[in-house]
């Protein structure tokens, strides 16, 4: 009886992907048709999370560039994609192959896209975010197709539009050569150009990039995308406004709901959940803070210190950053029990509240959950209120107060201009990233999308100025730091979920006497401990997906997690 259950679910599922394949010929497509095949919750999450992770990339890449041209923001994107190892999203890139690993890609593609719909669909900011990614992602698929690849295009979805016949454009080359950016006769020659009604391509007239006669615009191929693009954009808003109408019904099962509402502020990146024994030292923090914390974290660091008081969610953020980066519980109650207790909290409360709330973030009370530190996602949408100082620094403070902020760190008026453009436009990370580049003089290879990414980076980045400096000094005894990590600096992306990585990493930089005199004392203390067992301690898990029967509340970050309602 079970094995005919399984045989008949398994022909189900074949029919609906050979239909699903004759729905999606092509590798640019138009999503018309709602898919009908069965997904486990678990494909359900991981095909929404790849998707949204190529939509950030497409996001992160026009921010860094937003006046390349297309050739340009084309190999950007390329390399981007390459680095992040979206290998599906890459066969999609490389024109119409009709090979098996193309078909899966598609079929990933097209389902990936109607589950975000489902996420994206629920107000306007959402769309519009959605609408603007997904159609920079339709813009760099047709990028790649032949003259033949498009042809095919057209006829699959009856768009009438064919090429200028060759007496036709004979007549008008001159015109097309003088209207047409970097355009050669012998490129024209070769090139197929499409007339089309001058109302379609506006942004083309506006610009002058194209010969106007009679009404109609003559464009190249590589423009054509313009006019596609423009009925893709309204299928995918009317398609947004059905899910719309469809997501009550969804949202019935609390499984899909808390799913849907949490895909936005997702981390897709590099798992940084596991706490790690190996120590970093509390009376080290002040010295990291200054080059290694970003922004965020720095900010709530300075106001602790000054105030000896942090607000209920600041406190949740820091301390899930300070597990992270491998301060112990033990050396973290003891942090906030000294900061916490020179202000106005009494040894008594600190030990009846506040350190039950700091056992419970390490997973040591209650369900003994292992939480997740925020990503910058999730830094950047927490809601902050007056008297609060968590969430980003560069979302959060005005511009001048932030260039206040950015100059008594030392930066330059220049630098601050720079970076408090970004945050002035929306551009967060970008902001943050620029601010790394800043502080360690050098240039980043990917953007930054959490703050222990962020600690990790630095952390690295420093240890590779250093080593020669350190290899010198401890030459006669042929030692190793003990204090230094496993890991190479550039070998691996941080959104590898195989990538192995100690974060009880203590990198010093240059000029860090200090803090390099405290790891020189930890490590006399901690000498009866073996030096492999160290190195090798504490490799990060692969980016979790949460199984069927495991997805529950407890697989997201709640904002209230911490069972105890604190009156500040």
């Amino acid at each position: 009886m079970i094995n005919s259950r399984q045989n008949y679910l398994n022909a189900k599922r074949f029919a609906a992907d050979l239909a699903l394949e004759h729905i999606i010929p092509h590798n640019v497509c138009f999503y018309l048709i709602p898919p009908i095949v069965d997904l486990t919750i678990e494909e359900f999450e991981k095909l929404a999370l790849e998707r949204l992770k190529m939509l950030r990339l497409l996001e992160q890449v026009a921010a860094k560039n937003p006046k390349a041209t297309m050739e340009a923001w084309r190999e950007a994107v390329l390399a981007e994609v390459n680095h992040d190892g979206l290998r599906m999203y890459a066969k999609l890139f490389r024109g119409n192959i009709n090979d098996d690993a193309t078909k899966m890609a598609r079929r990933r593609d097209y389902l990936s896209h109607f589950i975000l719909r489902f996420a994206y669909c629920r107000s306007d900011e959402l769309r519009r975010w959605f609408v603007a990614r997904e159609m920079e992602l339709f813009r760099l698929k047709f990028s790649a197709l032949s003259a033949r690849d498009i042809k095919e295009f057209l006829e699959v979805y009856e768009l009438d539009y064919s090429p200028l016949a060759d007496a036709e454009k004979a007549e008008i080359s001159e015109q097309l050569c003088m209207s047409t950016a970097n355009q050669t006769r012998l490129k024209m020659e070769t090139s197929d150009f499409y007339a089309v009604h001058f109302t379609e391509v506006l942004n083309l007239v506006r610009d002058r990039k194209c010969f106007l006669k009679g009404g109609k615009a003559y464009i190249p191929p590589e423009s054509f995308v313009h006019v596609v693009a423009r009925k893709h954009q309204q299928l995918i808003e009317d398609g947004l406004k059905a899910h719309l109408r469809m997501l009550p019904t969804l949202e019935i099962d609390e499984r899909f709901s808390m799913l849907l509402k949490s895909i936005h502020t997702s981390y897709t990146g590099k798992n940084y959940t596991v706490s790690k024994t190996g120590s970093v030292p509390i009376e080290s923090l002040d010295q990291l803070s200054k080059k290694s914390f970003p922004l965020c974290m720095r900010h709530v660091h300075d106001t602790l210190r000054a105030t000896h008081h942090l607000k209920h969610v600041g406190r949740m953020q820091y301390t899930l950053f300070l597990k992270a980066i491998g301060v112990t519980v033990d050396d973290c109650l003891r942090f906030w029990r000294e900061e916490l207790t020179r202000g106005k909290v009494a040894i008594e409360k600190f030990e009846k509240d506040y350190a039950y709330n700091i056992r419970h973030n390490y997973g040591k009370e209650g369900s003994r959950i292992n939480y997740s530190p925020y990503s910058c996602m999730k830094v950047i949408t927490t809601p902050i209120g007056p008297a609060e100082t968590h969430g980003c620094p560069f979302k959060n403070i005005d511009t001048s107060a932030l260039k206040m902020k950015l100059s008594g760190y030392g930066l330059s008026a220049l630098d601050c201009d720079e970076i408090a453009g970004y945050a002035a436009k929306g551009h967060y990370q970008i902001a943050c990233g620029k601010y790394f580049e800043t502080l360690h003089e050098t240039k980043l290879e990917e953007g930054i999308n959490h703050p222990n990414q962020y600690f990790e980076l630095s952390q690295l980045t420093m240890e590779g100025r250093s080593t020669t400096e350190r290899s010198r000094a401890r030459a006669p005894q042929q030692q190793t730091p003990r204090w230094t990590g496993g890991t190479q600096a550039t070998s691996q992306t941080h959104h590898d979920s195989s990538f192995q990585t100690d974060y009880s990493t203590l990198n010093g930089a240059d000029d860090d006497q200090e803090l390099w005199e405290i790891m020189e004392t930890k490590d006399k203390e901690s000498e009866g401990i073996d030096r492999e067992v160290i190195s090798s301690r504490n490799n990060a898990p692969k980016v979790p997906v949460a199984s069927p029967a495991k997805l529950t509340a407890k697989d997201w970050d709640d904002e209230d997690f911490d069972l105890l309602e604190l009156n500040e």
